[in-house]
């Protein structure tokens, strides 16, 4: 007698997707993304449309358009007149499409900026690293990465889509770094890839030291300069122009949609470098080139800033300054050199009610940085005063993040 075996049950993708939503608020890191237009030519000053009838006006603290590049007369002004003369996009990828003049252009200024050969523009930081990192690996048979245990997802997944071995290293740690490439074999083709501005924790990674390990092993070095160009050194070329270091390191990767207020990534390296990511890399042959007017307010931007330091200089004054009156007050902010504030929380829930009240109450925006972004438990709020934010701002972000933590009891600064 033949038993007939029941028929599977259906796959119920409804309560699958449900489910995994609802993981994220019980976990209390469930993202909103707030509706918002910043206000041209008035940065930080926005409006936001959530909530409430009608646009609010709001003051943006989190923005990664750290010198407010993106409002500038001369960007918009680049932007403008690429639009009349070529229109509003690039036509498809550049194989295709071909090279705008924008692109060669920008892709010279970048490379000058670095010191290298060349350049090659992508159409985010993320696809530029992610891009170069798997390409990299593929063409060296045998390739071992060594990565900082705090590199950008990019850069991990990169690395993961290379398909080599990898090694991880504690973070900024010389001495676990050495210890890793000493038992690997000394033939074995090596890179070291790691940040030069951690955005999260605000510290900054001993550059020459990591080059001096790679030159002792022969490795390659790969760094992240996106929380860095246009923020340091005399042109803006990042830590590793401040630190005299640029011509030591193999490839260097950047943003355009920072600093420099615009959108894009790239990377600046040698000339045969660049030749082999341009025609290896998926990333880059199969995507759709970034417009021209991008490109155009990207090169003003860089441009700018190769030759004027004051916003540099105004944004690390603020920064400066925003950190004291955090610490004067008792609050947990987080010590760094650099310009970015983190406030620590310790809790996704309470970080975004905090963030929940300081828009909702106060016209204040920063967002919650939650897991995955930090380790669980060092849940914070991140702040990034640009030159435009100005005493009377902060002190009024002061005083409001003081009465929320007494309101929500939360730990002082010891």
């Amino acid at each position: 007698m033949r038993i007939e075996e029941s028929p599977s049950p259906a796959v119920d993708y409804s309560r699958v997707f449900n489910q995994a939503i609802d993981r994220l608020h019980a976990e209390g890191r469930y993202r909103v993304f707030i509706d918002i237009l910043r206000n041209k030519g008035a940065y930080p000053n926005a409006r936001c449309f959530a909530g409430h009838n009608g646009p609010k006006p709001i003051t943006v603290w989190c923005s990664n358009d750290y010198l407010a590049m993106g409002q500038h007369p001369k960007v918009i002004a680049a932007m403008e007149e690429a639009l009349h003369d070529v229109g509003a996009g690039s036509g498809g990828t550049r194989n295709i499409g071909g090279n705008t003049h924008y692109h060669i252009e920008l892709e010279h200024e970048l490379a000058d900026l670095h010191g290298k050969q060349g350049a090659l523009i992508f159409t985010s930081g993320y696809v530029s690293n992610e891009a170069t990192l798997a390409t990299l690996g593929k063409i060296l048979p045998g390739c071992i990465i060594y990565s900082d245990e705090l590199n950008h997802a990019s850069m991990i997944a990169g690395i993961r889509n290379s398909g080599c071995e990898k090694r991880v290293f504690r973070h900024n740690d010389l001495a676990h770094l050495e210890e890793l490439l000493a038992a690997d074999e000394s033939s074995a083709p090596k890179l070291i890839a790691f940040e030069s501005v951690y955005s999260m924790d605000a510290d900054i990674a001993p550059i020459a030291e990591i080059c001096d390990l790679a030159d002792k092993y022969n490795a390659l070095t790969y760094l992240d300069e996106v929380h860095a160009v246009g923020m340091y050194g005399a042109r803006g070329g990042g830590i590793s122009e401040r630190d005299a270091v640029a011509e030591r390191l193999t490839i260097i990767e950047g943003t355009l949609g920072k600093a420099f207020g615009v959108m894009g990534g790239y990377i600046a390296a040698d000339q045969m470098i660049i030749d082999v990511i341009r025609s290896y890399a998926p990333g880059f042959i199969f995507t759709t080139s970034l417009s021209p007017v991008l490109v155009a307010g990207a090169l003003a931007s860089v441009k700018h800033l190769k030759a004027s330091s004051v916003e540099r200089e105004g944004q690390q004054a603020a920064a400066a300054q925003l950190k004291a009156l955090m610490a004067e007050a008792g609050l947990p902010v987080l010590p760094s050199t650099t310009h970015i504030v983190p406030l620590m929380v310790g809790d996704p829930v309470k970080a975004k009610k905090i963030s929940d009240v300081l828009l909702a109450e106060y016209g204040v925006y920063v967002q919650p940085i939650n897991y995955p972004t930090v380790p669980r438990g060092t849940e914070r709020l991140r702040f990034t005063p640009g030159p435009a934010h100005d005493e009377g701002m902060m002190r009024e972000l002061v005083g409001a993040l003081v009465e929320i933590w007494g309101r929500l009891e939360l730990r002082r600064a010891a």
